[in-house]
């Protein structure tokens, strides 16, 4: 990474405070997660908190990179309401969630529901001036539930607040357009990883691997199974003389009944 990019302060200001940007302060204080971010990642990350007028500092936005995985420019919802309810059009906004309750489909505003209801997702309106209707957002719960802390604790509230930052990025595009938060980015944290990795690892060598067994063993076990040369030897030697010593037996009881024979 270049000097220039480490060392050369970006300054601006936000709400009349100086925001003193550098590279190596990105690299150092304002990236999350287990890999180094590029020059190009630094210098978009840079851009984007000057032209959208956050400070990182107040953790109002922060890189996160992960291995195998672009960086990711996450916005925090308080500086996200913030700047939208700041528009000089913004003229008010409703949002709630989506349940079911027994046969129907309903949207109560808020994060309210009663104990039987089944959570299906949220939903949003954003008012704007000299315009006729609100911005609209309908979202899936599925969609943005990934099993994370936050959501498994408060799932209702994480809901309604993702639908209604879709709903004033919608409205704002010009203010919000690029600007994401991080319920709405793919995170894959560094245990899932680990987690994925395993699982892909497993499938993909199944009963792919050649297991050497020693060729002492096998013979060991055919041993075993099976009696040995003189041992098969001696049992059929017997087995053939006691079947001898039968048909001599039998020859002998025909000459006794020969001579026993009145005619003889």
């Amino acid at each position: 990474m270049s000097n220039e990019i480490l060392n050369k302060p970006v300054v601006y200001e936000v709400n009349g405070q100086e925001v003193k940007l550098t590279g190596g302060m990105v690299k150092n204080y304002l990236t999350r997660g287990n890999d180094t971010v590029s020059e190009q990642e630094i210098v978009m990350f840079i851009n984007l908190c000057k032209y959208q007028k956050l400070n990182p500092f107040l953790n109002e936005a922060y890189l996160v990179k992960f291995k195998g995985a672009p960086a990711q420019l996450i916005t925090s919802k308080e500086a996200y309401m913030k700047r939208a309810f700041d528009h000089p059009k913004f003229d008010g906004i409703k949002a709630g969630i989506i349940v079911q309750r027994g046969e129907e489909t309903l949207e109560l505003e808020g994060s309210f529901s009663l104990p039987g209801d089944q959570l299906l997702g949220g939903w949003a309106e954003v008012y704007v001036k000299d315009k006729k209707y609100p911005y609209i957002t309908k979202i899936n719960i599925d969609e943005f539930n990934k099993g994370q802390a936050t959501w498994k604790a408060m799932p209702k509230t994480m809901i309604r607040k993702t639908a209604l930052v879709q709903a004033l990025r919608e409205a704002f595009p010009d203010n919000l357009g690029a600007m994401y938060t991080d319920d709405e980015q793919v995170i894959v944290k560094e245990t899932n990883t680990v987690e994925v990795e395993v699982a892909e690892e497993i499938q993909q060598n199944a009963n792919n691997q050649v297991i050497d067994i020693e060729e002492d063993e096998i013979t060991e076990e055919k041993n075993q199974k099976q009696p040995r040369k003189d041992e098969s030897q001696k049992a059929t030697s017997g087995s053939q003389n006691r079947n001898q010593g039968q048909h001599n037996t039998g020859k002998q009881q025909s000459a006794n009944d020969l001579y026993e024979d009145p005619g003889f």
